[in-house]
């Protein structure tokens, strides 16, 4: 047996600013926020089962480095390809710089796609879904759309 996934702990620079884009434009419910010394963390998740999906420490003197060894991106799923849509009008509203240009494939021929875009820290996120992407173009047709963004 593999071990599941439990959350995801992201280094941010400034817990407030990081807040309002994981609360505020996708959603995920604050489950607990605290203060160790000098640090601030906050424990997010659905709100449905108290459950932490991400923890977010402010902690990081600066953005998020592709370059380094470590994460390379963060996927969500959706339920819909509507639902996608839903976010990429959200997160257009609220600024958000976006690697591709509306929903892309995964790769050539593919169901499955979604969107790929930069948190506040330039951290790599995707929100996609299995199915639904089936006419929405490739950016790169000899690679994986989530590898090199």
């Amino acid at each position: 047996m593999t071990p599941h996934l439990g959350h995801i702990g992201l280094n941010v620079t400034d817990l407030d600013r990081s807040l309002a884009f994981y609360r505020d434009v996708l959603g995920f419910a604050v489950l607990t926020e605290g203060k160790d010394d000098d640090r601030r963390y906050a424990f997010l998740g659905d709100g449905d089962d108290g459950r932490p999906v991400l923890t977010l420490w402010q902690q990081a003197q600066g953005p998020y480095a592709g370059d380094r060894a470590g994460l390379h991106h963060l996927a969500f799923a959706a339920d819909s390809i509507e639902r996608v849509r839903h976010y990429e009008e959200a997160l257009r509203s609220y600024g958000a710089e976006f690697a591709y240009e509306g929903v892309v494939a995964h790769r050539e021929g593919a169901a499955s796609g979604g969107i790929f875009f930069h948190d506040p820290d330039g951290t790599r996120l995707e929100i996609s879904v299995p199915t639904g992407a089936e006419d929405a173009p490739v950016p790169n047709t000899e690679a994986p759309t989530c590898g090199f963004f």
